[in-house]
């Protein structure tokens, strides 16, 4: 058997699948996100541990452990988990949604060496300015970091003593020099950070070190089970939807939204805001348009007013022309192709007559209008996507998948029944650091593919139009 633990924002999902690679079990612990101050989102590291050994247990007690020959692991990005010479955490980790380090950002983005180096634009999101921020107001905090980890890897940490990343998720802190798959000691040093602050690296199907024997001891496994290097959660959900080569690729609706495509080579567009990184296996890059808030946004409005996302989804019965109210789906910032920071969401259009159906309609449209500038945006950089494998979360809802189809005008493809994401994708991984194997990444089996509405292809086309125009005006006002 292989184990994949995929670390995600809202919670830890642990997944056994066997050698021919069906699950066998599977497991999951909530975690929550807190928000001190307006623009910073942070988790306490304590907690991911709490919950993977609560998922552990879980599937301890379901499955005969000691028959896992192979650990994989995923997990959300760019998150700054900072560690003194102790091991101990110094503070709560900075997540992948904090925007508290756009200036920091702002201003390594204007050294070229960045880009020229990482082949993406300096986000505020990303590892590197959070650390600029830490040394800026927590000085402190800074001169006692002796390693930088991102999540997951605090959590491989843990797992086996060994300080391991790998280039998928690297990829995202703007220190590593992306074509090359190494760290860059001159982006380093622009952050008063060295070689010696960072994990070691290897390739996401290669072993980072082998299980802890306390640990293995409390859950049945074998000590020196090899921890795959794993990869960031995209890049993880790309190996477990078999989305590795040029012309695949995969739309994700979690809490954030991504356009993720494999590409032949290295291939960096910074300019267009489009994510070039590493893939999780060797010698392999990919391209992404990234949106802030996608099942987020539908979560925020359910908040707003008092429903479930299910319950929302489930009251529409089809795809329909768009309305009236219009939404914008930046509550905290957003990455492609605006990568704009402190731009905000709004709702127009809004009338005696907008109801809470027309509401949900909108947000989810607002999701595919932001999609959509994604997807042009890999367009504009010459990467053509023909057809989408659908995954994530809001994938669940056929009528939202019906939209986005219209508005993106793109054939979106539904997997057979099953879990093809990242825990899907890290227990491949961890196979593939047992069995030397990288071809094991295969697709699944489609089982329909809802095509574009032609007869929408208009009306959404217009609204687009509108809700670009929208996001100018708001942008002065931000």
């Amino acid at each position: 058997m292989y184990l994949g633990l995929d670390l995600g924002t809202s919670g830890l999902k642990g997944l056994l699948i066997d050698a021919d690679q069906a699950v066998v079990a599977e497991a999951a612990a909530p975690l929550t996100v807190t928000r001190p101050h307006p623009g910073w989102s942070e988790q306490a590291p304590a907690d991911w541990l709490s919950a993977a050994s609560a998922v552990m247990e879980q599937l301890a007690a379901k499955s005969d452990l000691s028959a896992v020959k192979g650990i994989g692991l995923s997990g959300h990005m760019h998150g700054a988990t900072l560690i003194d010479a102790r091991g101990d955490v110094l503070r709560p980790c900075i997540l992948w949604n904090d925007t508290r380090s756009h200036a920091e950002a702002a201003a390594l983005d204007a050294d070229p060496q960045f880009r020229a180096v990482s082949g993406n634009i300096v986000f505020p999101g990303f590892t590197a300015p959070k650390l600029a921020w830490v040394k800026a107001h927590e000085p402190d905090v800074f001169k006692a970091t002796a390693k930088v980890l991102l999540p997951k890897d605090y959590l491989r940490l843990w797992l086996t003593g060994e300080a391991v990343s790998e280039m998928s998720d690297a990829a995202g802190s703007s220190w590593l020099d992306t074509g090359a798959r190494d760290w860059s000691d001159d982006l380093l040093a622009a952050t008063d950070l060295s070689r010696d602050h960072m994990p070691a690296l290897v390739e996401g199907s290669a072993s980072s070190g082998g299980l802890r024997a306390e640990l293995a001891a409390n859950w049945g496994l074998r000590p020196g089970t090899p921890v795959a290097g794993g990869g960031g959660d995209n890049a993880a959900t790309a190996i477990g939807m078999g989305v590795t080569k040029p012309g695949q690729a995969f739309l994700s609706l979690g809490t954030s939204g991504v356009v993720f495509a494999p590409t032949a080579s290295y291939a960096p567009a910074p300019e267009t805001a489009v994510h070039s990184f590493c893939h999780a296996i060797p010698d392999t890059w990919h391209q992404m348009g990234v949106i802030l808030s996608a099942t987020d946004a539908l979560e925020w409005y359910g908040r707003l007013v008092g429903q479930k996302p299910a319950q929302l989804t489930g009251a529409l019965s089809g795809v329909t022309e768009p309305g009236r109210a219009l939404f914008l789906p930046f509550l905290g910032g957003e990455r492609t192709p605006h990568n704009d920071a402190r731009i905000r969401g709004a709702f127009i259009g809004l009338e005696n007559e907008t109801t809470t159906e027309a509401g949900t309609r909108a947000v989810m449209e607002a999701v595919g209008y932001a999609l959509k500038d994604s997807l042009d945006a890999l367009a504009a950089t010459g990467t053509e996507v023909n057809q989408l494998i659908a995954a994530g979360g809001g994938s669940a809802s056929k009528v939202w998948l019906e939209t986005l189809a219209s508005i993106l005008q793109t054939p979106i493809a539904l997997p057979v029944s099953g879990d093809f994401g990242a825990a899907f994708g890290a227990a491949r991984l961890g196979m593939m650091a047992d069995t030397g194997d990288t071809s094991l990444a295969t697709p699944p089996k489609l089982h329909a593919t809802i095509d574009p509405n032609a007869a929408l292809a208009d009306a959404f086309a217009t609204a687009h139009g509108r809700y670009k125009d929208t996001y100018t005006a708001l942008k002065d006002l931000s």
